[in-house]
């Protein structure tokens, strides 16, 4: 495809505006894809809101959104296994692949990776069409729509929290915040044959949520205590707890609900650098903590989850908002945060 796109640009804090760009064609191992539903993630509100995302500060305009799933409409030179009009999911960043932490397999923390939306490395995707490496493409299968390729990547990271904690059929799980990542590890761990699963947030819209989830209950912080009823369990706490709120409160709260020899897993990333955690009471329970940046090698898993019916991704999506309509869009996620859970974009 060539000619002209549409493109929506942050050019300052709370400051979104349409631009038209040449629609960008395919090199060496690339394909171009059209994009169709694009979710809005907790990290491009936080750039739009205040500007910078952690040590993040763009440094000039920068194009948001990370969460695509599209149609590709053109092949780049030497790439196999693609064809115009397959429907794929894609993996935000792409890794060098030849450090020594992409050698290693752990290629989300390779040094010198490409991620979309993030400045100094790559635009995002509230865009008609983009670019993208066919290594970092994953052909969906007949039965998967481009929506749910959108929410891989928030899949992702639940699964690789699952994944890094080592959760198991038959163990016990609380998981604090039902936001998108709350709700995917939720989903991720009933999957993981985790059926026991208690999930705590302050909105109840959420937590109605995660119960229609499959939650095993529910609690609403302001009211109920998490902790004395954890204490009632069998070995007076759980096996796995995910901190998927990524605040001081939950963080400080994290461990004090595992049982002995528990896990704490620090899923959710909080704008204060600094956080404490119960250290006296880890020690005394000989908890492990376990911290998550992105996810890696579970693209193909996600999908083959969301195919098999393991996992209903649909289910996550609280509002759909046309890409003309993007920028209100994005001030509507802002100011009702209570009222939405996961928004995505048809582009």
């Amino acid at each position: 495809m060539e000619g002209k796109m549409k493109v929506a640009v942050m050019t300052a804090p709370m400051k979104m505006e349409w631009v038209e760009r040449e629609i960008p064609q395919p090199g060496v191992g690339e394909l171009q894809i059209k994009l169709e539903y694009v979710g809005v993630c907790g990290s491009d509100l936080h750039f739009y809101s205040e500007g910078r995302l952690g040590n993040w500060v763009p440094d000039g305009p920068l194009v948001l959104g990370h969460e695509p799933g599209g149609v590709v409409t053109a092949i780049g030179a030497d790439v196999t296994g693609f064809e115009i009009g397959d429907k794929v999911a894609i993996e935000p960043g792409v890794p060098c692949g030849h450090c020594e932490d992409c050698l290693r397999g752990h290629y989300n923390l390779c040094k010198a990776v490409c991620f979309m939306a993030i400045p100094k490395e790559k635009d995002g995707v509230f865009s008609e069409y983009c670019v993208h490496a066919a290594s970092m493409s994953f052909k969906l299968p007949e039965n998967v729509s481009t929506m749910e390729g959108a929410l891989i990547e928030p899949l992702a990271v639940g699964l690789h929290a699952c994944e890094l904690s080592g959760a198991t059929l038959g163990q016990s799980a609380v998981v604090l915040g039902a936001g998108c990542i709350g709700l995917v590890t939720l989903l991720a761990l009933k999957a993981r044959g985790v059926s026991e699963v208690y999930v705590t947030d302050v909105l109840d819209k959420r937590l109605e949520k995660a119960k229609e989830l499959g939650a095993t209950k529910v609690f609403n912080s302001k009211t109920e205590s998490i902790e004395e009823f954890v204490k009632q369990l069998p070995g007076g706490g759980v096996d796995q707890v995910y901190e998927c709120a990524g605040n001081r409160f939950t963080t400080l709260q994290s461990s004090r609900l595992i049982k002995r020899a528990g896990k704490v897993t620090i899923v959710g990333v909080s704008p204060e650098p600094v956080l404490e955690l119960d250290v006296a009471t880890l020690n005394a329970m000989e908890g492990s903590v376990y911290t998550v940046y992105r996810y890696r090698n579970l693209y193909p898993a996600a999908i083959k989850a969301v195919s098999g019916g393991l996992i209903n991704l649909k289910a996550v999506v609280s509002h759909t908002f046309d890409f003309a309509d993007l920028l209100e869009s994005i001030d509507y996620c802002l100011t009702n945060k209570d009222d939405v859970i996961k928004a995505v974009i048809k582009m």
